[in-house]
């Protein structure tokens, strides 16, 4: 599968700043049924590594510093 190297618009977004992927925590990505997040081994965040999103919502209501957001396009709102 092809990695890109440009930044490119996913549904789930982790703010850097907030997520503590790199202190440890591994929630949102043990609760997605998909197995899309993945931690980046450049920046020890957690980041979405295939665009598989069914738009579930466990990653984002269990992060506990708010550091996820699924972008829920808006023909499924």
């Amino acid at each position: 599968m092809p990695i890109t190297v440009n930044r490119v618009s996913v549904p789930v977004v982790v703010d850097d700043e907030k997520c503590i992927a790199d202190k440890g925590c591994r929630v949102c990505i043990e609760v997605c049924p998909l197995d899309v997040l993945r931690i980046n081994p450049a920046s020890g965040k957690a980041h979405m590594r295939y665009d598989e999103c069914w738009y579930c919502l466990p990653c984002e209501k269990d992060c506990p510093t708010g550091a996820v957001t699924v972008n829920i396009p808006y023909l499924l709102r």
